[in-house]
């Protein structure tokens, strides 16, 4: 059964379609569409056939998919006030939410017929990074990386953003927490500063504990503890990224070395250890898992490719194929 895999491409502002067909291990591309300058993160609303793409100007436009073609056709656009960096659909598909990262702030949009609509709750943080729902919709996260902490709220149908009880979660000074990936009662949090990759347990009420953590960079490289404001890939520092579970595996992304972490998971989704870390595409800021949940398609802002990936046995990722894609790719989404 083949995939249609959408990658958003900020520096020449489109979306590229490709197909993934796990059986044969192929990737290929199909068409590309224009969307706007720095389109850099994608919702999909695969019930709804759309896909929700954030851009520079800054906006959210909303494209219908042509399963069989790829092909991406502007359904409607809404203006926004600052940038987003990350996009998010909650269950059911009429709750969008994003956080910016230069605006400081995340947010949630109703969508009615697949129209974004008026803005419906916002909270502030400084570099808001990243904001993801649970499974049933009823709990929203926003990562801020440069308040070294994740807000947790109750998401009501309708969009609303409710503080928990606790509001926030800490995470170690200067640590610049980016990514959070959700796993039943079990959240994966990607640090982008120290290149860690952390454990937090969900409770009953939706409210997150922080867990163990693990290093994610290549020990070869020899790389240093980033900050705000430096220039990891000049500096010769830490750059975390991305992270998603893999079956019994968890997968991290670090961008100076461009490579690709293998981590262990044990007993209530434990982090282990790092089995393996291999180069992939330059400067990986975002990566997927398939479906299937076996292939991993990565993309690169310095590269022109995607990679198409499937776990071994021992967790370590085989290249099967690449595709062409746009410049400076930063998300991969699957429709």
């Amino acid at each position: 059964m083949s995939t249609l895999v959408l990658v958003a491409n900020a520096g020449d502002g489109t979306i590229t379609s490709l197909r993934l067909d796990g059986e044969k291990g192929e990737l290929r591309a199909l068409t590309t569409t224009t969307v706007g300058d720095g389109c850099g993160t994608l919702a999909v609303d695969p019930d709804r056939g759309l896909v929700h793409a954030a851009t520079k100007e800054p906006a959210i436009v909303t494209l219908r998919i042509d399963a069989e073609s790829g092909a991406l056709t502007e359904v409607s656009r809404l203006d926004l006030d600052a940038q987003l960096a990350y996009l998010a659909l909650a269950p059911g598909g009429d709750v969008v939410l994003g956080a910016s990262y230069d605006g400081g702030f995340a947010a949630t949009w109703s969508v009615q017929d697949g129209v974004v609509g008026e803005e419906v709750s916002r909270t502030e943080h400084a570099n808001c990074h990243c904001v993801v729902t649970d499974a049933a919709g009823a709990h929203a996260y926003v990562v801020a990386l440069g308040d070294d902490l994740v807000a947790q709220f109750d998401l009501a149908a309708d969009g609303t953003l409710t503080p928990m009880a606790t509001p926030t979660v800490a995470m170690p000074d200067g640590c610049g927490p980016r990514h959070l990936s959700l796993d039943g009662d079990v959240a994966y949090l990607v640090t982008e500063y120290s290149a860690e990759v952390f454990r937090l347990h969900i409770g009953t009420d939706g409210s997150l504990a922080r867990d163990e953590a693990v290093r994610i960079d290549s020990p070869e490289a020899d790389l240093g503890h980033s900050v705000m404001g430096a220039d990891p890939a000049k500096e010769h520092l830490r750059w975390g990224a991305d992270v998603h579970r893999v079956g019994e595996w968890l997968l991290a992304s670090e961008r100076t070395a461009s490579t690709l972490a293998t981590v262990t998971l044990g007993e209530g989704g434990r982090l282990g250890e790092v089995v393996s870390i291999i180069d992939t595409e330059t400067q990986p800021r975002a990566f997927g898992v398939a479906p299937d949940g076996r292939h991993v398609v990565v993309v690169g802002e310095k590269s022109p490719h995607a990679a198409l990936y499937r776990l071994g046995a021992g967790g370590t990722p085989e290249l099967l194929a690449r595709a062409d894609v746009g410049e400076t790719a930063r998300w991969v989404s699957f429709a």
